[in-house]
């Protein structure tokens, strides 16, 4: 803990933590709320997960996109103008009126202006801190993002069930303006300039790194998608019960971050913490109890953040700095994708075979994402002893003969 009490005294490191916490705080709210939202007015489970898979794709087709148009245009006229078509389209799907084919079009445009703040501030902090510091600050940030996850759901759910569902919805979206704003007007994103990057669009997901991280990000998430759905399939959304166990399974990630933040990154790194992932996820579909499934979903969860905190550690090792926007953009891809993909799956899921379907689908995606790494071993980098850093933008210089 000291070495994290260290990092949040480091300038401007607690500020652009606390800065892009807040302006992504809504994706732990917009899942819930839309699927709460769509859920109520259609009377679908599988609705509701075709408008988050929507949205999902949404964010997958524009993650690497916007993330590279960073380097282009700079991250500040990017990210307010992505910032202003978001907040538009979340607003809207609060209030139109329920018919399929509109939610599935502006759920789409919500995910394709998915304001990149992820990939921005991920590319920001190899500037911010020494090479020592750099992966247990990829570790801190994956800790913290967990306070999304352990607030967000109970906040929505109380909101949506006290209020109704519309309110959870512009909650959302007025915290997303408010977030927005602040990381936008960091200092940071005036003194840190993105390098346009000279390679072909789609280059740097060819990397073995990047494509494993993609990969396995794509499974983690497709589970944590599956297990949200199917937690609130069990418990409805007439309490606050779904709400306290999808908490409870964040608070087992932010434990783990925090705990395991140090542990060496060594080619089986991945592997292990998914494996965690795997066992509680299969633990939790033993039964549909409110204190079986916390226990077991706190288990899950252990292995949630030190897994994305490798996940960003292996792609800075890898990547070039002015690749590095558009390879979190990537990655990012490969999350929203298999959130679309658990989303929608464990939808169907639930509407065939009710709530333990989509704890079915979360295990078995979460045992691919144990598989694939450790088959992949021989690609993935050993940091044991070494620099996290982004590899340097190198040009020839000049030299003038005398």
């Amino acid at each position: 803990m000291g070495s994290y009490s260290e990092l949040l005294k480091t300038r401007g490191v607690a500020r652009i933590i606390a800065a892009q916490l807040t302006a992504r705080f809504p994706s732990g709210m917009l899942s819930l709320a839309f699927l709460l939202h769509v859920e109520q007015q259609t009377g679908s489970y599988g609705s509701a997960g075709l408008v988050l898979a929507a949205t999902s794709i949404g964010q997958a087709v524009a993650g690497p996109l916007t993330s590279r148009m960073m380097g282009r245009f700079g991250m500040r006229p990017v990210l307010i103008t992505t910032l202003t078509i978001c907040v538009a389209a979340i607003v809207a799907i609060g209030v139109i009126p329920p018919i399929m084919p509109l939610y599935l079009g502006i759920g789409l445009l919500a995910g394709l202006s998915t304001p990149p703040v992820q990939p921005a501030v991920r590319t920001i902090y190899p500037k911010m801190v020494n090479s020592r510091q750099l992966t247990p600050l990829f570790s801190l940030d994956a800790s913290a993002q967990e306070i999304i996850w352990v607030v967000g759901p109970v906040v929505t759910t109380f909101v949506s069930t006290q209020l109704g569902t519309i309110w959870g919805i512009l909650l959302a979206a007025a915290l997303m303006i408010v977030g927005g704003a602040w990381f936008i007007s960091s200092p940071e994103l005036g003194r840190v300039r993105i390098p346009r990057s000279k390679r072909r669009f789609g280059v740097v997901l060819a990397r073995p790194p990047v494509l494993l991280a993609t990969v396995v990000g794509f499974l983690l998430i497709g589970a944590c998608a599956a297990i949200e759905a199917g937690v609130v399939a069990v418990f409805g959304h007439g309490g606050a019960e779904a709400g306290i166990v999808l908490a409870i399974f964040s608070i087992g990630s932010l434990a783990g971050g925090l705990f395991l933040g140090h542990t060496p990154i060594g080619p089986w790194s991945t592997a292990r913490r998914m494996f965690i992932v795997f066992a509680g996820t299969a633990l939790a579909a033993g039964a549909m109890d409110f204190w079986w499934l916390a226990g077991t979903l706190f288990v899950a969860g252990i292995g949630i953040a030190p897994a994305l905190a490798v996940l960003f550690a292996i792609v800075s090792a890898s990547v070039k700095f002015s690749d590095t926007a558009e390879a979190y953009g990537w990655v990012g891809t490969g999350q929203l994708i298999g959130a679309a993909l658990g989303s929608a799956l464990a939808g169907f899921l639930i509407d065939g075979n009710g709530a333990q379907g989509a704890f079915w689908a979360a295990a078995a995606l979460a045992f691919l994402g144990t598989l694939v790494p450790a088959l992949a071993k021989r690609w993935h980098p050993d940091l044991r002893g070494r620099d996290a850093s982004p590899i340097p933008d190198t040009e020839p210089v000049p030299i003038t003969p005398s």
